[in-house]
Parts: structure tokens; sequence; C-alpha cells
């Protein structure tokens, strides 16, 4: 009965779901009630009016892209069916609602040990665990391993929440919020990129933010006109008529002028939560700040994230192209051509300079494919396992935003005592520890300014 009402909760959809949790979190840190309700129910409303505009571009997007795959005679073997068919997979999993528990109380130890300030309430990405805890459970065969994995998951999203919190300060202005999303666990591969980029000559002394775009280069620096340009070209290439290319270019440069709109409602659901929420710890806990941990929408006004993701897409889709000639994908790029947990945490990591944010998203591209092509097989028989999606003979699924994709990758198969898997976590250990460390002076020295 109890997994039957939590599962129709659940299913209700992040817009639902989070607000609920936000109003119940209002009135436990003594927000009025008027107040509460008010600010879950912009929260909706953001949630809600971003999917619409997120909808709206990968609508416009994707079709356009897929010609493109087409006219190159393309023929690979996996779909990228997008993040929906993934997430339900996941919530098949029989064990998928006890890491509600494990997340909360880790949280909570954590918090009372002091080694995170940060309350994450985003609960509806509690699926991205889920999902790491399945694929380690479902290759090894062992449960236990998968809820080890997913706790070291909730362990490090949490960290890197405190890591990461005053530049989503910086970039959003929203107080009191940080993003405990996966996708920011890529953020050591993400700094090391950017951190060898400090010895380019050149490029280390280039810093072009959107703003500063459109001082350099005029109307063609605007949201509208960028989208706009790079929406036609895309569909040009995919070999559209001058009434679809035209239709194309204007549906993308809509959404590039609508997410900057609809972002400005998550500041004013977040703030006043995020402040009392901050004001209730600060009574509790003497001496110490505390912040939210939120999804990664409520960045979504910053035009850089979405500069970057579709300049992206053409490169994405000639990488994948290179990478299949050398045997190291067999994915098309279709759902999540858009890659938008790619773009947040290179926005993060290179402080919304556009140029470094290009070349560290090219970079690090790559890994998606590869990571997704070698997750297909598994994905597709957990699938049709779980009676949730069935492909074709020969043909597999997979997910190209398989987020923070060398992490997943490593531990799934660290896990399973696969040589590269070990030697992969070990790497990704030694990065974070060095990320964390070089993070931390970071923010010591921005708070010195």
């Amino acid at each position: 009965m109890f997994n039957d009402i939590l599962n129709y909760i659940l299913g209700l959809g992040a817009a639902i779901f989070l607000p609920i949790i936000m109003i119940i979190l209002g009135l436990c840190v003594k927000m009025k009630l008027k107040k509460a309700i008010m600010a879950g129910l912009t929260l909706g409303i953001a949630f809600t009016g971003m999917n619409v505009v997120l909808g709206f571009m990968f609508s416009s997007i994707s079709p356009a892209a897929q010609a493109l795959v087409e006219r190159t005679g393309l023929e690979l073997t996996a779909i990228d069916v997008g993040w929906s068919p993934i997430a339900a997979i996941a919530w098949a999993w029989p064990f998928a609602l006890f890491m509600f528990p494990l997340q909360i109380g880790i949280n909570l130890v954590m918090l009372a040990l002091k080694l995170t300030n940060c309350l994450n309430v985003d609960l509806w990405n509690v699926w991205g665990k889920i999902l790491t805890a399945t694929l380690v459970a479902y290759i090894t065969g062992n449960i236990a391993f998968g809820f080890i994995a997913g706790a070291i998951q909730i362990i490090l999203e949490l960290i890197s929440g405190d890591l990461i919190q005053k530049r989503c300060y910086e970039a959003t202005k929203i107080p009191g919020v940080t993003c405990t999303h996966p996708m920011f666990l890529q953020g050591p591969i993400l700094f090391l990129i950017n951190r060898i980029l400090d010895f380019i000559p050149g490029i280390n002394k280039v810093n072009i933010d959107a703003n500063e775009l459109k001082k350099r280069i005029g109307i063609f620096g605007e949201n509208s006109v960028m989208g706009f340009i790079v929406g036609g070209l895309i569909a040009f290439l995919g070999g559209y008529a001058i009434k679809e290319i035209l239709i194309t270019a204007m549906s993308v440069a809509t959404a590039m002028i609508l997410f900057p709109m609809v972002a400005k409602l998550f500041m004013q659901a977040l703030a006043p939560i995020a402040d009392a929420a901050g004001a209730f710890m600060k009574s509790k806990f003497k001496g110490r700040d505390f912040y939210v941990g939120l999804d990664w929408p409520f960045m979504a006004g910053c035009s850089e994230v979405w500069v970057i993701a579709i300049v992206l897409v053409p490169i994405e889709l000639i990488l994948a192209v290179v990478l299949s000639q050398l045997g190291l994908n067999t994915l098309i790029p279709l759902a999540s051509i858009i890659n938008v947990v790619l773009t947040p945490p290179a926005m993060i990591i290179a402080r919304k300079n556009l140029v470094r944010m290009f070349l560290i998203s090219i970079i690090a591209t790559p890994s998606y494919l590869i990571a997704a092509t070698q997750f297909a097989p598994q994905i597709t028989k957990m699938a049709a396992d779980t009676n949730t999606l069935h492909a074709e003979a020969g043909q597999f699924i997979s997910w190209m935003q398989v987020e923070a994709p060398e992490f997943r990758w490593s531990i799934v198969h660290a896990f399973n005592g696969d040589l590269t898997g070990i030697i992969g976590i070990i790497i990704f250990a030694i990065l974070f520890a060095w990320y964390f460390l070089s993070m931390k002076k970071s923010n010591a020295q921005d708070s010195a300014k």
C-alpha cells in the first residue's frame, strides 16, 4: 500500500513532487503557510515552464539532428532514448524505494558530523543513485554492492554541492542554494581540463561570457540571433527545405529567449525557502552556513548553458561518426542531443567563460558516447527484464546523458572486479581529492576578495 502511494506521487513528476517537498520543508523551518504554499507553487510553475521550453527546444532540434544522421548514411546499433525511459528502468528495480531512507540518513549524519552544510531536498533525482545501484547490482549480481555504490554517490554529491555553492551563487545570484545533481560528479574531470587550459597561451588570457560576447560581436551575440543561426544551420545540414529551416531556426531562437524568463521563477520560489531554511539551521547550529541542494534547472537562466549546448549539437554528431570508425561508439545521439548534463558543470567550472566551456565540452563529450555505448547491452537487457522497454532484434537502447560517465562507468566495473574499472575509480578518487583541495582554496580566495 505504501509503495503504491509513493510510486503514485513519484509518477506525478518533479513539477509536483518537489513543490510538495518544498512546502513541507518551508513549514518545518517555520515559514508562514501562505508563503510556503506560494513558494512551492511557484517552484512547480518554474519546473513546468522549464519542461515546456525544454520539450519545445528538443522537438525542434532532435528531428533536424536525426535527419542529419540519416543523410550521412551512418548505421549505428544503439539508440539514445533520453532520460525518461532510463528513469523508468531504474524505478523498476525492486529495491529502488530503499534509496530514499539511505539518502536522507546519510545527509542527516553528514550534517550532524559537520561533513557537509548542504541539505539535499532534491529527492526526485534519487533515481540517479538508483540507476547506479541497479547497474552495479545487475552486473555483479550483488544487491549490497549496489547500495554501497549508491551511498558513495550520495556522499560525493553532497561534498560536490558544498564545493560549488559559491560559484552557483556567482552564476545565478540565487542565495542559499547549490546543485546536488549527479552531473556535477564530472567536476574533477572538467576542472582538470580547465586547469590544463591555464597553460595554453592565448586561451588562458581569454574570458568571454554571454554579456561580453554581445559587446564584441553585437547583434550576433544576442541569444535570439545565435539560436536562430545555429538552429537554422542544423536544419540546413539535415537537408530541410527553406520553410522548415526557418521554422526550426525561429523555434530555437524562441527557446533561447524563454529560458531566462522562466528561470526568474526559480529565484522567486527558492530565495524565501533558502533564507528560511538557512535561518532555521543557523538557530540550531550556531556559526554554520547552510544551503539547500537542488536539481539543476535553477541554472537554466544562464545563457552560457544554452549557447554551448546548441553549438555542440553538430560536433556531437561528428564525434559520434569519428568514434564509430574507431570502434568506440555505436550510439546515435538523438533524444539527448542537447547535452544539458554537461554544459551546466562546464559553466560552473569555467565560470561562464564561453571559450573554455566550449573547449571543455568538446573534450568531455566522447566520454558520454563511449560510456553510453558500453552500457547499452546492460540497459537493453534490464529494460526487457523489467518489461519497461523492448528493442528490436539487433538493436540496443542507451542514454547519451549518462551523467558523470567516467565515475559511473568506473564504479560499476570496479565493483565487478574489472581491472580497468578498479584503475578508473582509483584515478577518479585521486582527481576528486585534488579537486576538493583546489576548490576549497579557490573558495577561500573568493571569500577574501
